[in-house]
């Protein structure tokens, strides 16, 4: 099994390049499944994530071809509707065949899903919003097996904004007959990157973006060709990286206006951070200001970069608290960072930080794949050497980290 090994010290400077989303990708490679003929995908990041989705389309007899960061995938004729446990169990994103499937082809069988485990993350929002557009939905033997002769539209309202469940019902909805409302959907630029791509193969998707989706049915939608959105919370990770080593990084390929509540944060704790264009420059400041944060769904501070601040407020200035209010079971690093020396309490859902000098560099073990990151960049800024182990969820969700980081003077290497 690899693992990671950081030598600490080194102030960060030079540019990178940031990769596609990942979690934008993932569902608009599915969205393939909803029309016949040959779409092509440029930006598509190569990650274990994207390989395990594109084994399972392999698996319903998609044909798929990639030439570097370009995939093109053809679903003319779907000869399977099963999503089988081996496929499944690696990402929780698989469950975004459901909702295509019986759009598609009527009718699914799709294991419950597997992922990082950092708290429960429910499909039942899912299945009962498939249910109103006339599903027919049973559990068994750990599958959700769904049928529908012909989905039609419906007015629902998520209990709580979920991601997958918002994108899996708009895929759903874009073949069924009449008009699905969705409220309280997610916010996600993904989900509007998802929505673009639904619309230039010919769907009616208003909306997206905000809290209520309006979807009105065609009845069949026509091969694309798109490219990617950049990858927001990489592009987080690297500014952390900046403002963590005092350095001076320029994103490359970002999107600025998706960063809005990172970039506002990083301020705060002292960084400068110039925005030009797709470029984000973070130039870090010689003393961290504490901050507090509470994560939130979109725009809110992002789930997914409580982890990288959580390193970042162990080595500023004074106290500081991170309430986690999107996954109960996100502090799994905290013992981690410990181990480098980190002052952290957890009370409940939140964290108090007690920033000191420097941390001290110790063997650890990744838990997930965002905490995997948060220990590189406590790696950077700790006295010695770091051997980051379980490192395979970085491969899940980070395209060549360790390379990124070593182009811009970083002591990281991989170990196999």
């Amino acid at each position: 099994m690899d693992k990671i090994i950081v030598q600490g010290g080194r102030s960060l400077k030079g540019e990178v390049k940031i990769s596609g989303a990942k979690n934008a990708a993932l569902p608009i490679l599915v969205s393939s499944l909803l029309t016949q003929g040959r779409n092509i995908y440029h930006n598509v990041p190569d990650l274990k994530d994207i390989g395990s989705i594109k084994d399972l389309l392999s698996y319903l007899c998609a044909d798929i071809e990639t030439q570097g960061n370009t995939v093109a995938i053809k679903a003319d004729g779907i000869c399977k509707s099963e999503a089988p446990y081996d496929l499944v169990r690696k990402m929780r994103a698989s469950i975004l065949v459901l909702g295509p499937l019986i759009a598609r082809v009527k009718k699914a069988r799709v294991s419950l899903p597997g992922g990082c485990a950092i708290g429960a993350r429910p499909i039942n929002l899912h299945l009962k919003g498939l249910a109103r557009l006339g599903a027919s939905i049973e559990l068994k033997h750990g599958y959700v097996e769904a049928s529908a002769d012909c989905l039609k539209g419906d007015d629902i309202y998520f209990d709580i904004p979920t991601v997958t469940g918002t994108e899996n019902l708009m895929m759903a909805a874009v073949l069924a007959k009449g008009t699905t409302i969705l409220r309280n959907a997610a916010r996600e630029p993904e989900i509007t990157a998802l929505a673009n791509v639904l619309n230039k193969m010919g769907a009616d998707v208003q909306g997206a973006g905000s809290s209520v989706i309006t979807i009105n049915g065609v009845s069949s939608l026509n091969p694309v060709e798109v490219s990617i959105i950049p990858d927001r919370i990489e592009a987080g990770t690297f500014m952390v990286a900046s403002a963590l080593t005092k350095g001076d990084i320029t994103l490359k390929n970002c999107e600025p206006d998706h960063l809005r509540a990172v970039i506002n944060k990083l301020k705060l704790t002292g960084a400068e951070v110039l925005v030009s264009g797709k470029d984000i420059r973070v130039i870090g400041s010689e003393e961290i200001a504490s901050i507090d944060i509470k994560t939130m769904p979109y725009p809110g501070f992002p789930t997914d970069m409580q982890a990288q601040f959580m390193v970042l407020m162990s080595v500023a200035k004074g106290l500081s608290m991170i309430s986690e209010t999107i996954f109960e079971n996100r502090f799994i690093h905290v013992d981690e960072l410990k181990r480098l020396g980190a002052d952290i309490t957890v009370s409940g859902n939140s964290a108090i930080i007690k920033g000191i000098p420097k941390l001290s560099g110790a063997p650890v073990m990744a838990t997930d794949l965002r905490a995997s990151a948060s220990l590189i960049l406590a790696g950077l800024v700790a006295e010695g050497q770091t051997e980051i182990n379980r490192v395979y969820h970085l491969d899940r969700g980070y395209d060549a980290i360790e390379k990124k980081f070593a182009k811009l003077g970083a002591a990281v290497k991989r170990i196999k």
